[in-house]
């Protein structure tokens, strides 16, 4: 395989270039190709390749428009932060405010003074889109709805979305509420990066609360294989709008539709672009994990020198007829100290596309170097300064004969 004889090659290269010097190489910025996918009507439409939260597509990515419901999936990306950080828990009982009771659209039917779960009130944003239930949730966390917007708002700033701004925690209509297709990929691809147990919650269908069933609006659940995501939203101002996501065979695709204008629109865009990346993608594997892939010198150590290998394989999601276009570059230092212990990073690997990196992995060492004794290591550097002299005379000789 044209892959593997270019991954030898290059080890090759690597063990030679470490008996000389060392090599350092400094990432560059991941340029995607624009491609190009037809019949999608929605006023704006995002594809985004998840591992590397690279955009593939865009249509009217940037545009400033009315986010609706999605801005819920900052609303729970909130929500999940504070309870991976334990500043909630699940169990903790959140008292209904009258401001949580009042707020109209999409909503768990809360009533004043009920107390409900925190891992309830987020269930019901997470499926039904719950609006009262993200009044409760934000002054639950942060006292009240006003500073948790705050706080959405820092995160926006956080994740670089530049055309990103809240006003609640719902995505009710207010002229200054707005977002973008490009920014809702981004903040996707945070909520699913950092939080992916969470995302049973956005693949349940349905949900019961003081006994009453509503179900997720999300089209692509049970329809689409794979789907297991994220949110639906809609307003007259904003039109129909959502944010899906699937997985198959060790491929995940965001997508966001925006100001579509109508559910079965949204739902087209959405299965179009998911079918153009699954079709068009493949999970390719560049290097083995557990394989000796390079060598690195050790100064003071009972051995010379130590193998080095991926924890992992590195596998890249990539266009099916560029996998032969991927080139790998080793960054290995001169020289590593002893001791060393099985498993310590040492170097890198990365993996180049049009000149660009697309994937960097640790190297890690195959076992462990002992530091030498001071014995052992005085004779070493004799014998090594011995064969440095050895090597002179023979190329002086060389050159007398020559």
């Amino acid at each position: 395989m044209t892959g593997s004889r270019k991954s030898k090659s290059m080890t090759i290269v690597t063990l030679v270039l470490l008996l000389c010097s060392s090599f350092m190489f400094i990432p560059e910025k991941i340029h995607a190709r624009e491609v190009s996918i037809p019949d999608i009507s929605s006023h704006a439409a995002v594809l985004m390749e998840f591992s590397r939260g690279e955009i593939i597509f865009s249509k009217n990515g940037s545009e400033i428009l009315h986010p609706a419901s999605l801005t819920k999936i900052m609303t729970l990306a909130l929500a999940y932060e504070a309870l991976q950080k334990g500043r909630v828990t699940w169990e903790d009982e959140v008292l209904i405010s009258q401001k949580a009771w009042e707020t109209g659209g999409s909503q768990m039917f809360l009533e004043i003074g009920q107390v409900v779960p925190f891992g309830e009130l987020v269930t019901g944003i997470a499926t039904i889109s719950a609006n009262d239930a993200c009044v409760a949730v934000g002054e639950h966390i942060y006292g009240s709805e006003a500073l948790f917007v705050q706080e959405m708002n820092k995160k926006a700033g956080e994740l670089g979305l530049k055309n990103t701004l809240f006003q609640n925690s719902s995505g009710l209509p207010h002229s200054q509420h707005y977002s973008s297709a490009e920014d809702l990929a981004v903040l996707s691809h945070y909520l699913i990066s950092n939080f992916p147990e969470y995302l049973k919650l956005h693949s349940q269908t349905e949900f019961n609360f003081n006994d009453i069933k509503q179900y997720n609006r999300n089209p692509l659940l049970g329809r689409y294989s794979g789907a297991d995501g994220l949110k639906t939203g809609h307003t007259s101002e904003a039109g129909h709008c959502l944010v899906g996501t699937a997985s198959q065979k060790g491929l995940r695709f965001i997508t966001v539709v925006m100001k579509a204008s109508s559910s079965a629109e949204r739902l087209k865009d959405s299965e179009n672009m998911l079918n153009y990346a699954f079709r068009n993608f493949v999970l390719h594997r560049v290097l083995p994990g557990g394989e000796v892939l390079s060598i690195a010198r050790v100064t003071g150590g009972e051995q010379r020198t130590i193998d080095l290998q991926l924890e992992q394989p590195l596998e890249i999601a990539i266009p099916f007829n560029r996998q032969e276009e991927l080139q790998t570059r080793f960054n290995v230092p001169q020289s590593v100290p002893a001791p060393i212990v099985k498993g310590d990073p040492v170097g890198s690997v990365e993996v180049l596309l049009d000149d660009s990196v697309v994937a960097e992995r640790p190297l890690i060492s195959a076992g462990d170097v002992n530091k030498g004794g001071a014995f052992s290591l005085f004779f070493r550097s004799i014998g090594e300064v011995l064969a440095g002299l050895w090597q002179k005379i023979v190329k002086t000789i060389s050159n007398l004969a020559g």
